[in-house]
């Protein structure tokens, strides 16, 4: 017989999650693919968790058996023990020379069922992805899920309630190839004419507006819609004031395909004109810079990272701020709440005593432990998403050989203790440098701050006092001295009282320079103390 199969191919990103999500609400089947050289990594765990809920068939199969060092036996029992099924049943295959790749085909056309839709009831189209073409505007691609769509239909977003008339419906193969018609059960892509991936959101249901206005709205959107939520926050500079304008196109660029990534102007002395930019977590962000570096050959400085807090006022009024510079009137403040998450990590048992002492290291909570096989385990934490957004993955590799992989979900916002840090130079704060941290954290951090900009600001003609502050205390300080200018060098013998004058108006002259005292810290300062 013949056999039309729709495949989709998700990220396995934990930024992604939620495209993910969509990709696995479109199929009625899933393949789950496991390198045999690796194992299951968190983040194919965190999937299949995803993929079981939907309530999908999954098909296990297990490639790169033609690897030299592959672990087939001992993948194969892993992933029999997770899905709780019989070894025999999980394929072996090799992608890369064939090998077995016809099983596959057959276990998708005999295990997984026929799409169910129903191809007389009125349109709904779920979108789990989408891509911008400058001709054709956005594309949605979608699985139909009941109905059929065609060229001049007009259509409608039943959560965004933006409105369209369909350009041109197409399928995957896996090029973009243009049909007449789109029904229940396929899917394939959909060329809207929209202008702004933000009106053609993953997630949202496209139906039939005129069919819609006939039966006066009872056609339901699909279950399961989100809006995008930026949960890291950096900002981007660009180190020549001149190519401000390129950054601005660049990240205008990169929005029209990518709903979840937000921008603001922004401007802070010292570093110019910049944007604050919101994303899905810190793959998301490398993302973008690597993007912006590559394509628009930008020279950028980014501000470290951080996430949202919730704010809760004296009034008991709740708000987001993405930035410690919103955070304007301190006592009015009661209490700062970040957001947690459900952090999973998978490690060989060798290096799970490492593992553990950084887990320890970051204000979390052990939630419990699992064996995978003999060989490896599942640790579950719960932490604060601020602790493992900067560094927390590198270690993690660093500790574990490169063997371990995490994988977290966002819980929800906790109070903590957390303080606003700032930073003064010549007692006038830089805001570029300010924070928001735990306050047991401030004191090494402030510390820190202080002695490596020492290191990195020019001395002045006066003493110049490097200050960390929180709440008004001074918890840290340094202080750069001023450059001596030798000012009775030529002076030769003789009395005392001349030399004594001259190191006098000095003295004066650098008292009423303090007085003064503004200081320009340079932009490389910025670039050296900001660079992670």
């Amino acid at each position: 017989g013949k056999y039309m199969l729709n495949l989709i191919d998700t990220p396995g990103h934990v930024d992604f999650s939620y495209e993910v999500s969509r990709s696995l609400a479109a199929v009625e089947g899933a393949i789950l693919l496991v390198d045999v050289s690796q194992g299951v990594q968190a983040q194919t765990l965190a999937n299949l968790h995803l993929a079981q809920e939907q309530g999908l068939v999954i098909i296990p199969v297990a490639n790169k058996i033609d690897l030299p060092h592959a672990q087939v036996d001992k993948t194969i029992k892993e992933m029999s023990q997770l899905l709780n099924v019989k070894e025999q049943e999980i394929i072996r295959i090799s992608a890369k020379q064939g090998t077995n790749i016809k099983e596959v085909l057959k276990a998708i056309v005999e295990r997984i069922p026929v799409p169910k839709g129903g191809l007389e009831k009125p349109l709904r189209a779920l979108i789990f992805d989408s891509s911008y073409d400058s001709y054709k505007g956005v594309l949605a691609y979608v699985r139909i899920v009941d109905g059929q769509i065609k060229p001049g239909d007009k259509v409608m977003m039943a959560v965004s309630k933006n409105r369209t008339e369909v350009i041109e419906v197409g399928v995957f193969k896996p090029e973009m190839s243009k049909i007449d018609s789109l029904a229940a059960g396929q899917i394939g892509y959909i060329a809207t004419g929209l202008k702004d991936v933000g009106q053609c959101r993953v997630g949202d249901t496209i139906i039939n507006y005129e069919v819609k206005q006939r039966l006066n709205s009872s056609v339901q959107p699909l279950p399961g819609y989100q809006e995008p939520k930026s949960m890291v926050f950096a900002s981007f500079y660009p180190v020549d004031a001149d190519e401000h304008d390129l950054l601005k196109d660049g990240l205008a660029k990169l929005e029209l395909n990518d709903a979840a990534l937000q921008y603001e102007a922004e401007s802070c002395e010292g570093l110019g004109r910049g944007f604050r930019c919101g994303f899905l977590g810190m793959l998301h962000l490398e993302i973008i810079l690597e993007r912006l570096k590559r394509e628009y050959k930008l020279n950028l400085i980014v501000t470290t990272p951080s996430v949202s807090y919730q704010i809760v006022g004296s009034d008991k009024k709740q708000q987001l701020i993405s930035s410690a510079n919103d955070l304007t009137d301190i006592n009015r403040i009661e209490q700062i709440k970040e957001p947690w998450v459900s952090l999973e990590v998978i490690t060989p048992n060798q290096y799970l005593g490492q593992v553990m002492k950084l887990l320890e290291g970051t204000r979390g909570e052990y939630k419990d432990t699992q064996y995978l096989s003999p060989a490896r385990v599942l640790i579950k934490y719960q932490v604060p998403l601020n602790e493992i957004i900067i560094d927390f993955y590198d270690k993690l590799k660093n500790s574990t050989a490169g063997y371990a992989s995490m994988n977290y979900q966002i819980l929800d916002y906790r109070p903590g203790d957390l303080v606003k840090m700032d930073i003064m130079v010549a007692g006038q704060n830089v805001e570029a440098f300010s924070r928001i941290i735990h306050k047991e954290k401030a004191y090494p951090e402030g510390r820190s701050l202080v002695k490596r900009l020492k290191e990195v600001i020019p001395k002045q003609l006066f003493a110049v006092s490097l200050q960390a502050a929180v709440g008004g205390n001074i918890i840290a300080r340094e202080t750069i001295s001023a450059m001596r200018k030798d000012v009775t060098g030529y002076l030769y013998g003789g009395d005392y009282t001349r030399k004594r004058k001259l190191l006098e108006k000095q003295k004066k002259g650098k008292k009423k320079m303090k007085a003064l005292g503004k200081i320009d810290i340079p932009q490389e300062v910025f670039f050296k103390v900001l660079k992670k």
